[in-house]
């Protein structure tokens, strides 16, 4: 149940919008093995005033904020924050415009499919990788 949040300081066109949501989800499903469906992107614009970066960044500094279930291992994470990464490289963010931060909880602090605690739901898809 990974979700995402994109936060950019720039106006983009609706194309660029969608490839750099696009972007993200994409990766997320290949690197943590999920399906599709149960993911979620928001992309926020902020007016360069309202989103203040490092100095040395223009105004495709990027922030991604990842939140998932506990349960990934180091090597599923840097493979996650490669292909983030890569992906955005294509829409234009240069990898060192790039943040990302992965935000995990467990199962138990997360209600899904009707308001039940995931830790009681069978996900379909495994979270131990």
């Amino acid at each position: 149940m990974p979700t995402a949040a994109i936060e950019i300081r720039r106006n983009c066109s609706p194309g660029e919008e969608t490839a750099l949501i696009a972007a993200v989800q994409t990766a997320v499903v290949e690197a943590l093995k999920v399906p599709l469906w149960t993911t979620s992107v928001r992309l926020f614009v902020h007016e360069a005033r309202r989103f203040v970066g490092p100095a040395d960044k223009d105004e495709r500094y990027t922030l991604v904020t990842l939140d998932c279930f506990t349960g990934r291992s180091l090597a599923t994470k840097r493979v996650l924050y490669q292909a983030i990464t890569h992906k955005l490289g294509q829409c234009g963010i240069p990898a060192d415009h790039l943040k990302i931060l992965l935000r995990e909880a467990p199962r138990d602090n997360w209600a899904i499919r009707g308001g039940q605690p995931a830790s009681d739901v069978a996900l379909g898809y495994d979270v131990a990788i």
